[in-house]
């Protein structure tokens, strides 16, 4: 009944005269959309009208919407003339949604731009196979809070790849994967937002050959409590390039990262079998690995605040650490005001439960610096903070296999 009224909607606006008009050229699998007339509508009409396994072809030009756009059509791809050539720019679009919304499986979006959505970017959500490949999705001007959260946000999904994407002054997150499984992060390029990248309870994820710079906080791998998926676990994030991530915080006070320090590469919260590994960091003036534990009141039993089975190894570190913000400016003090190379916080308990051990493998060279903060437990009892520069003596637990996902073999 929804996809009849739309349909309904669409005509009367166009009086039927958009229709064909605007299709330069289409077969039974292809359509090409013209751009002349109002493109906005005639993309629109061609998403809803696409028949499974579609691919509709967008023109070069700079196209200006007002309002955002939906598919629920399994199969699809939306492939542009290019990043930069094709631009669906949203500067001008009414309500706080999304650009782009997709609800369905195997789609693939390639090579075009979106620009200044109200909301996020481009949302799939319960999309199994969503492939994300050569897009830019970005916010013009200075980082602004009133910017949309997440640039490329896959939630609620799996067998999801994210390849050669570029994300630009989200106020939340470049790239965020929540509540999904199977993914491929890949050769993608997160700059000026709060959080590079983000992998948030969700399972199996691979983030690899990208670079995150001149964010708040480079790569973030977390998992939070009171959401309909919890446990995350299994990720590697390796061969990445990390540097100069001190971008001022400017998520909305109340989010979760408005409490990432400015300067932070990678930070890992309450997330299971994490494995960080070949990675450059350079730069990052707060901290170049930060490992916490939740630190917010916790009321559902079955959530785990704690990171366990982490692993950082042979990364190559340079700077950083030398003007530490937010909640570790005061630690700084304590040694000679730079910080080492690897944080912990050194939480084992919560809430009057019983000690763990979380294993936590720190196997980087000797003159890598690191610190257990030492907290112990939460609520935090200061009298019992006791900061430590051993190295924890965990034991390797095993590094997740490679992703594999069915839209690549």
């Amino acid at each position: 009944m929804k996809k009849i009224i739309l349909l309904a909607g669409v005509a009367m606006f166009t009086l039927g005269a958009c229709g064909d008009a605007n299709i330069a050229g289409q077969d039974e699998n292809s359509v090409a959309l013209n751009a002349d007339g109002d493109f906005a509508v005639t993309l629109q009409t061609a998403l809803i009208e696409a028949g499974v396994n579609t691919t509709i072809q967008l023109p070069a030009g700079h196209f200006k919407l007002t309002d955002g756009l939906s598919l629920d059509v399994e199969g699809v791809t939306i492939n542009g003339a290019g990043e930069g050539k094709t631009i669906l720019d949203f500067s001008g679009q009414k309500g706080a949604g999304e650009g782009l919304l997709v609800t369905s499986n195997n789609v693939t979006l390639s090579n075009f731009t979106m620009r200044d959505t109200a909301g996020d970017g481009i949302k799939s959500k319960n999309a199994n196979g969503i492939v994300y490949r050569d897009l830019t999705v970005e916010w013009t001007g200075e980082p602004n809070e009133s910017n949309g959260a997440y640039a490329v946000y896959p939630v609620s999904s799996k067998n999801i790849l994210i390849d050669n994407v570029t994300v630009r002054g989200a106020s939340d997150a470049g790239i965020y994967v929540g509540q999904s499984s199977n993914i491929i992060i890949r050769n993608s390029l997160a700059e000026y937002n709060v959080a590079g990248i983000e992998i948030e309870n969700s399972s199996y994820a691979d983030v690899h050959g990208n670079t995150a710079r001149h964010n708040t906080g480079g790569i973030l791998v977390f998992d939070l409590p009171d959401l309909p998926v919890m446990g995350g676990k299994s990720t590697r994030v390796f061969d990445n390039d990390i540097y100069k991530n001190n971008t001022p915080n400017f998520a909305p006070v109340g989010n979760i990262v408005a409490n990432i320090p400015s300067g932070t590469g990678v930070m890992i919260m309450a997330n299971e079998n994490v494995h960080v590994f070949e990675n450059r960091f350079a730069n990052n003036q707060t901290v170049q690995v930060l490992v916490s534990a939740y630190i917010e009141d916790i009321k559902d039993e079955t959530y785990n605040p704690l990171p366990r089975n982490i692993a950082i190894y042979d990364n190559t570190y340079s700077g950083g650490g030398d003007n530490p913000q937010g909640m570790l400016e005061d630690l700084a003090v304590f040694f000679g005001g730079k910080l080492p190379e690897i944080v912990w916080d050194g939480v084992t308990s919560w809430n009057d439960h019983a000690p763990i051990d979380v294993n936590m493998v720190v196997n980087e060279a000797d003159n890598i610096g690191y610190v257990s903060i030492g907290i112990g437990s939460y609520p935090v009892d200061e009298a019992n903070i006791k900061p430590s520069p051993i190295r924890p003596k965990g034991t390797m637990h095993t590094q997740p296999s490679p992703v594999k996902l069915p839209q690549e073999q």
